[in-house]
């Protein structure tokens, strides 16, 4: 039997199996392109109770990373420096956003980066920074309680003015003021019985009873105008007729004195000039005078035929 072991290549076949579990573990471990990680820091300016070490990092609600480390800013005491690491595939732009945001009830906390701009530049860190910087905005948390302090302070104001505006001066004028209202309402009641009331019902239908009289009344008024106009009218023309007959008269005149001057006196020229003119005035001012009598008469038996025209002239037996 032989026994004689060949030690090389023992030694062959353990090397090679050494390398072949090298090589598989590398293959195993070799990151990927999907698993290629970035590290960048946020800096907040609030408190990050609730949130821990291996927290999730969450971009539009995917998981995307976690929270690497937690400290106190180097730069400022009244910052906390969050290091995160995240999937380079993560689009994470200049205007890129990170906000606390609660896991539920929990009270557990994580990071919610919000989308930037398809078109805004990646972000990168600059000469002075080991890692890109992603700005930070306040949790809803932060903005209640901000707003909480702004309406427990608008509160504490108008409380302090009110216990100002209720003191006892103004207590005092308040309380006279509703005395006195009350008087007022009790004397308004007893005036307002029913007599009252019956006799101002009574004054509406009057002044409604007189605003339709007037109202009946302009047209009448309207058409008094009308008439005194016409009238006026006709009374001008008699005067104009008057004129010119006395300018007729005073031509006639003229030229008589002219004649009687120079020697040539015609008496039968000179009336066959005057006395028609003379006749014409005479006649004209007859019947001018006829008219204002007749107005005058008719207005004074009827003043209220000025507005009205109720008056009918009765005419005499075979008057058409």
């Amino acid at each position: 039997m032989n026994n004689k072991v060949n030690y090389t290549l023992i030694g062959l076949l353990v090397l090679i199996g050494t390398v072949l579990i090298f090589a598989f573990s590398y293959w195993m471990l070799k990151p990927t392109v999907e698993t290629k990680t970035t590290k960048y820091n946020i800096y907040f300016d609030e408190s990050v109770l609730g949130l821990n070490i291996d927290a999730p990092v969450k971009y539009r609600g995917i998981s995307v990373g976690k929270v690497t480390r937690l400290r106190i800013s180097p730069y400022s005491s009244e910052q906390v420096e969050v290091l995160i690491t995240i999937l380079s595939s993560t689009p994470i732009k200049e205007n890129t956003e990170a906000r606390l945001t609660a896991q539920g009830i929990t009270g557990l906390s994580y990071i919610n980066l919000s989308m930037g701009e398809h078109d805004a530049p990646p972000l990168v860190a600059k000469d002075d920074q080991k890692y890109p910087v992603i700005k930070s905005v306040a949790s809803f948390f932060e903005d209640f309680e901000k707003s909480l302090d702004s309406v427990s302070s608008k509160l504490s104001k108008t409380l302090t003015k009110t216990s100002e505006l209720l003191n006892d001066d103004n207590q005092q004028q308040i309380n006279l003021l509703l005395h006195k209202s009350a008087s007022f309402m009790d004397r308004l009641d007893k005036l307002m019985d029913e007599k009252t009331i019956a006799s101002l019902q009574h004054s509406i239908k009057n002044i409604e009873s007189a605003s339709t009289k007037v109202d009946n009344l302009i047209p009448k008024v309207d058409v008094f105008v009308d008439t005194s106009i016409a009238w006026e009218e006709k009374i001008d023309n008699s005067f104009s007729s008057i004129m010119n007959s006395y300018l007729g008269i005073r031509s006639s005149m003229d030229e008589i004195k002219r004649a009687v001057s120079s020697g040539e006196f015609n008496v039968k020229e000179i009336a066959a000039d005057v006395v028609p003119t003379l006749n014409n005035t005479l006649l004209d001012m007859q019947e001018l005078i006829i008219k204002v009598q007749n107005t005058l008469n008719q207005y004074d038996r009827s003043p209220s035929d000025i507005l009205f025209k109720h008056e009918e002239i009765k005419k005499a037996p075979g008057e058409k």
